[in-house]
């Protein structure tokens, strides 16, 4: 395969920052690179493909954890997926509390909203709320009060 495209092509054509991609290849997302005799790293096709993924698996929300487990299975396509489905189980999962917290969330501040008497911030219910979290009905997982 022919590496013929530099740093700054590479993270045009994969949408990934220069700095990024220095850093995946630091922490081995990337595998190592051939390099010029001015010590430029040239990429290929293959580089631009895995650049691509890892920055559409970010974009996603994987764990750069998670994200190197799926490119070890993508590097050895001949396993079964079980892994990769567990992987992309666990996100769902993830995503289904976001959701279900943020909706929570919504509900809260609209709330807060409707009950406003738009009259003076003395009587605002949106002041009271966030004065006494007691008042909240979404409560914040891992929230704590502090005096």
């Amino acid at each position: 395969m022919s590496r013929d495209v530099s740093i700054g092509e590479a993270a045009r054509a994969s949408g990934v920052k220069v700095p990024t991609i220095r850093f995946y290849e630091q922490i081995g997302l990337m595998p190592p690179l051939q390099r010029t005799e001015g010590n430029r790293r040239l990429y290929g096709a293959d580089d631009l493909r895995r650049l691509s993924f890892i920055r559409h698996a970010r974009e996603l929300g994987f764990e750069v954890d998670a994200i190197r487990t799926l490119l070890a299975l993508q590097d050895d396509p001949g396993q079964p997926c079980g892994t990769a489905d567990e992987i992309a189980r666990a996100r769902l999962a993830e995503v289904k509390r976001r959701i279900a917290s943020l909706t929570a969330l919504r509900k809260e501040l609209e709330r807060m909203i409707t009950e406003c008497s738009h009259g003076k911030v003395g009587e605002c219910r949106v002041i009271e709320i966030l004065a006494d979290h007691g008042e909240c009905r979404h409560h914040h997982a891992g929230a704590t009060r502090t005096a």
